[in-house]
């Protein structure tokens, strides 16, 4: 990895967990982390509910719009993040590769919503420690 890790986040339709994900890590993280996200399949527009539930946490994402993955952005990025896209992900050597299984929010309401928002924060604090811990001071 470089001096600034980059990661890229994927679902399929680049509308709820990938944005929710790549909004926590640009909070979280800050300039210290470089953040993609895309879908295999990108919807039209990111999921309300998602966007309502992260304004609850103090995250805004309305301006946010879904983007195609291309093989780019995967060579860009020194981590690969899937959530429930399958193999549609290029493979490259010396990348690192994660799967994170969670609910999609398709379709469904904010309260349903909320928990993946918080189980996607407790993942990319995580992550953050990892790859990106706070400089000493």
């Amino acid at each position: 990895m470089s001096d600034k890790p980059s990661v890229l986040f994927v679902c399929v339709h680049n509308a709820g967990r990938s944005q929710m994900a790549a909004a926590w890590l640009t909070h979280l993280a800050g300039d210290r982390v470089e953040v993609r996200s895309a879908g295999s399949a990108p919807a039209d527009t990111v999921n309300p509910a998602a966007v309502e539930a992260m304004k609850e946490v103090g995250i805004d994402m309305s301006a946010e719009t879904p983007k195609i993955l291309t093989v780019e952005a995967v060579q860009a990025s020194d981590v690969c993040i899937t959530m429930g896209c399958g193999d549609t992900c290029p493979v490259f050597p010396g990348k690192r590769y994660l799967d994170w299984t969670l609910d999609d929010p398709a379709g469904q309401g904010v309260e349903a919503v909320r928990p993946i928002r918080d189980e996607i924060k407790a993942r990319i604090e995580a992550l953050i420690a990892e790859i990106a811990p706070e400089p000493a001071s």
